[in-house]
């Protein structure tokens, strides 16, 4: 596919790419990229700047050029030298000792301060920026974005070797610090830079980065047909959902790089696509995932998500961003990947997917579909993980139905022992009523009993002697 990127498939494994193919074909132990024809950040620009005079002198020559308008190019061109050297010294001074120079307390008092930045508090380094110690760091700052505003319509190459220039210019400056605080605070830089020129150096006129990207978008829309088995991606699985791709999230990830304006937040986004790749695939495959199926993976999250401006951000992160991202660690090596499935797709063939060239032409040309094996393949495969979804769901029904069975039972129990109480009571409540209520009765009966006979001697007196016989 490219010199340093050299890419085929295997039945088994899909797409692969060995580590050393991902380096730097000087061999300085960096990323390369497609971008730089296979060398890293650093030694394409070694390579580059040297050779970019003698490619200037020796057009008008080559092409038939008039020589008049042979000169006119010359005179532009060493015009143009001459902003640039002029904004160098507005940058960074004339090669005599700055006027007036900073004091050494001031210097101290703002190295104190940037030493005392806690990591990724972009807040807090605009704090320090503005403060009076810091009033040279950012006067150059200012100077350096206000310059570049009014020079945006050099070609943007030019305004990338300026920007990298400042970089190096202002990491300087910290050069006492540990590495990996001069990073933090040169990521503050770039963010701090990068989100004020945006507007003037993303899609620039002097580059085809739009046209690019519309080709690459018709492309990606022209393969919509490939799938993961074509890649040799291990989807779906069995324990993802059937109602969305595993790979949704990597894809949302590319997707938002394109609203970003400083070139680390959009490679933050192309970090955590591959994260999401990682963790797909993981979960797709019974063996950790490895640098082949990562890959294939990313291809795939590319085709499925078809980026908005892939190709204008990519070059962004290349231009504007700062080299130590793209050339070591996890995020150089997330972007070489990247920029190896852009040109995998760009140049995506029939071998490249186990194909033929007539069956791939087919496909290219709509006459052709995924095979009638690969969809039944695919729709046993979802029905068996939509029968395993549908199993899985019922244990964990049973489970909830078995759980609430023993706390109804609980339940039950507790009101049953709770009616046993409360009877309980009633029976001895009603008791103790009737018993009540039998004595209240003998009491009545004793007093009526007290009162007949005394009615019945009344009666007697009442009446008077009765008549005896004779």
């Amino acid at each position: 596919m490219r010199e340093n990127c050299t890419m085929w498939t295997d039945k088994q494994r899909g797409i692969r790419v060995s580590k050393e193919e991902l380096l730097c074909k000087n061999a300085c132990g960096y990323y390369g990229n497609p971008a730089w024809q296979g060398f890293c950040s650093k030694c394409w620009r070694e390579r580059a700047r040297p050779a970019a005079a003698p490619r200037q002198d020796a057009r008008p020559s080559n092409d038939g050029t008039p020589p008049t308008f042979s000169k006119f190019e010359e005179k532009k061109n060493i015009e143009k030298g001459r902003r640039i050297n002029t904004m160098r010294r507005l940058f960074w001074g004339s090669p005599s000792p700055p006027k007036p120079q900073e004091s050494p307390e001031s210097r101290a008092n703002a190295l104190k301060a940037f030493q005392s930045l806690e990591p990724g508090d972009f807040t807090g380094f605009l704090k320090i920026l503005r403060s009076p110690s810091s009033q040279r760091l950012q006067s150059r700052c200012t100077a350096f974005l206000n310059t570049m505003e009014a020079y945006h319509a050099l070609p943007v190459q030019k305004q990338s070797d300026l920007v990298q220039d400042f970089y190096q210019s202002f990491a300087e400056y910290f050069r006492g610090f540990p590495e990996v605080q001069v990073t933090q605070i040169m990521e503050h830089v770039e963010k701090l830079i990068m989100t004020r020129l945006h507007k003037w150096v993303f899609c620039h006129d002097s580059c085809d980065d739009e046209q690019k990207d519309l080709i690459l978008q018709k492309r990606i829309r022209s393969l919509n047909w490939v799938t993961p088995q074509m890649l040799g991606v291990p989807f779906p699985d069995k324990n993802t959902s059937v109602t969305g791709d595993p790979f949704l999230p990597a894809i949302t990830a590319i997707i938002e790089m394109d609203a970003k304006r400083a070139p680390q937040d959009k490679l933050a986004c192309v970090s955590k696509c591959s994260q999401h790749v990682f963790e797909a695939l993981s979960t797709s495959n019974s063996e950790p995932a490895n640098a082949d199926d990562f890959l294939s993976g990313l291809i795939y999250v590319v085709l499925k998500a078809n980026p908005p401006r892939l190709h204008s951000n990519m070059q962004y992160v290349i231009r504007f961003g700062l080299p130590h991202s793209l050339m070591a660690g996890e995020s150089g090596y997330y972007f070489t990947n990247l920029s190896c499935a852009e040109t995998f797709i760009e140049k995506l063939d029939g071998p490249a997917l186990n194909l033929s060239p007539e069956e791939f032409e087919g496909y290219m040309l709509g006459q052709r579909a995924p095979s009638a094996k690969n969809k039944r393949l695919q729709a046993a495969s979802d029905t068996q993980h939509l029968l395993e979804q549908l199993k899985d769901r019922q244990e964990k029904l049973d489970e909830g139905m078995d759980a609430l069975n023993v706390q109804l039972q609980k339940w039950v129990q507790a009101v049953h022992s709770q009616l046993d109480e409360t009877a309980t009571q009633f029976f001895l409540v009603q008791k103790e009523i009737t018993a009540q209520a039998e004595l209240s009765q003998m009491v009545s009966s004793s007093a009526q009993d007290e009162k007949e006979p005394s009615l019945l001697a009344l009666k007697d007196q009442q009446a008077g002697p009765k008549d005896t016989d004779c």
